[in-house]
């Protein structure tokens, strides 16, 4: 009787022992469905391009970079320096005074329309300035002193402002991006009578149209 009564027992206790396996066993086959990482897409991966948690590709391996609405903050910066880029610009080189350029007046001999050697650097590098900037306009604005006629000096000086135009237009600018005028003894820069004054006033000035 109490060999039967241990026996039902172990039973008893083998059965609750299955049982509590089985619970485990349950336990412990539930599956992860936890998402698993973003994954690059196949082009992505093929062309080496990292992705951003917000799903922008940087297009270097290796890098990351913050997505902000779908434009990376690389982009940014490289558009911020072409911005900088287009918004520069160098001084003018006809305001440099040790530039060719600021040197605006071509002189004469008495009842001369002849261009000297000692100038003629000067109207190459205006017309070489011309040429590498194709928008820029002149008027050559000749000029007599007050010696001989007024319709003498006034033809004088259009001879004067023509002969340095044609200079001009022989090194490569266009004729017509070049206004030749005379003033005759209209417009003296020295208002004396010696020979310093004379000299002064014999000339044909180089004007550009935007200054």
């Amino acid at each position: 009787m109490v060999n039967r009564f241990l026996l039902s027992l172990l039973v008893m206790a083998g059965l609750a022992g299955c049982e509590t396996l089985g619970l485990n066993d349950k336990t412990a086959s539930i599956e992860d469905r936890t998402a698993p990482p973003p994954v690059a897409s196949t082009a992505s991966a093929q062309s080496g391009a990292t992705v951003t948690p917000q799903g922008a590709a940087t297009g270097r391996p290796g890098v990351e970079t913050a997505g902000l609405g779908g434009t990376s903050v690389d982009r940014q910066i490289v558009e911020a320096k072409s911005l900088d880029g287009k918004t520069s610009a160098g001084p003018d080189p006809r305001k440099d005074p040790a530039s060719p350029l600021s040197k605006r007046s071509i002189y004469f001999d008495f009842d001369s329309f002849t261009v000297k050697d000692e100038y003629r650097s000067i109207i190459e590098a205006h017309a070489s300035y011309m040429m590498q900037n194709p928008q820029s306009r002149v008027i050559l604005q000749g000029n007599a002193d007050s010696r001989g006629s007024r319709e003498y000096n006034l033809a004088l000086g259009q001879k004067r402002s023509d002969v340095v135009r044609r200079v001009m237009t022989l090194l490569g600018v266009q004729d017509e991006r070049l206004e030749a005028i005379s003033f005759g003894e209209e417009k003296p820069r020295a208002l004396g009578d010696t020979e310093a004054d004379y000299a002064e006033n014999r000339r044909t000035d180089i004007v550009y149209s935007d200054e």
